[in-house]
């Protein structure tokens, strides 16, 4: 299966306060009720299409990337820090209302842009009608039963960013290795190809392709987890917000299943998980995570 994307109906940028830009790309029905959407640490927004185009028909869809990822030109200095992703994201959320109006808004975050949400929602102010946050990767205070696992879960991964490869002959060898690594294997048909399109570009000397989002921005990212000291309740928020992990008690699954089983009980979120799925849920059963989204966007009178 080959996912083609369909064409946007608006692009524009954002520019956000250092003279970096993030591109917005416009889809679905325009006199539907907005939502904004993004990505997780090293991947790109394009590549969820296998969960966002199922939302296409009844709303108005506002696709980007944060700063040094997907469709944006990465910048140097390149500011890649969780505070200045929450003032990018006030950016964005400004300028959407600037140039297409006010309108009921729901935001829709996996992962990185998750916790980046939830640090802006609750340290700059609430600019929506609801929040969805698909497995944010947040780490327990130290004692907590979730603790070790989630710091040696992010310890992990910073190691792992810091030596990953970053430039590619064709952008086939990166699918591959996608296909091949046993985190990023449950992925729909497709999206492994998808997912490789979407986080590398031209190398600008003409020799093959490069990662957008370097390694060093990518584990800059997972090591800033352990400093965030971001396990808020739901109450800390201005509105709804859904938590939506993967499955916290999957043999061999992430755990970040098992701290967001955690964050959703203690915190009193509305909670769920879905079954049978890693970190990257939404690329691995994207319909399972369209029914819960729209359930929730329901509730709140968004759908």
């Amino acid at each position: 299966m080959h996912f083609e994307l369909p064409v946007p109906g608006m692009i524009f940028d954002v520019a956000l306060e250092d003279g970096a830009k993030i591109r917005m790309r416009r889809h679905g029905n325009p006199d539907g009720v907005r939502l904004l959407l993004t990505h997780g640490n090293g991947f790109a927004a394009d590549a969820y299409y296998p969960y966002w185009q199922h939302l296409l028909q009844k709303f108005d869809l506002l696709v980007f990337d944060f700063r040094n990822h997907g469709r944006n030109v990465p910048v140097k200095p390149p500011h890649h820090t969780y505070e200045q992703l929450s003032r990018d994201l006030e950016r964005v959320v400004q300028d959407v209302r600037t140039k297409l109006g006010e309108k009921p808004t729901a935001g829709l975050f996996h992962s990185m842009s998750g916790r980046t949400a939830m640090k802006h929602a609750i340290e700059i102010g609430w600019r929506w009608d609801a929040l969805v946050l698909f497995d944010p990767p947040n780490v327990p205070p130290p004692g907590h039963p979730a603790f070790a696992a989630m710091a040696a879960f992010e310890k992990r991964l910073t190691e792992w960013a810091r030596q990953r490869r970053r430039r590619f002959a064709a952008i086939e060898e990166l699918a591959q290795e996608y296909r091949q690594s046993r985190a990023t294997a449950r992925w729909v048909e497709g999206a492994h190809e998808l997912m490789a399109r979407s986080v590398l570009r031209e190398s600008p000397d003409g020799d093959g392709y490069e990662l957008v989002c370097d390694p060093e921005n990518e584990a800059t990212i997972y090591a800033q987890a352990m400093i965030m000291n971001l396990w808020p309740n739901a109450s800390a928020f201005g509105g709804p917000v859904k938590l939506v992990g993967c499955d916290p008690g999957m043999k061999g699954g992430s755990p970040t299943g098992a701290a967001n089983a955690a964050l959703g009980r203690e915190g009193g979120y509305d909670y769920s998980f879905v079954e049978g799925t890693g970190h990257l849920l939404q690329i691995e059963k994207p319909q399972e995570c369209v029914r819960l989204t729209l359930e929730f966007l329901a509730r709140c009178g968004l759908a």
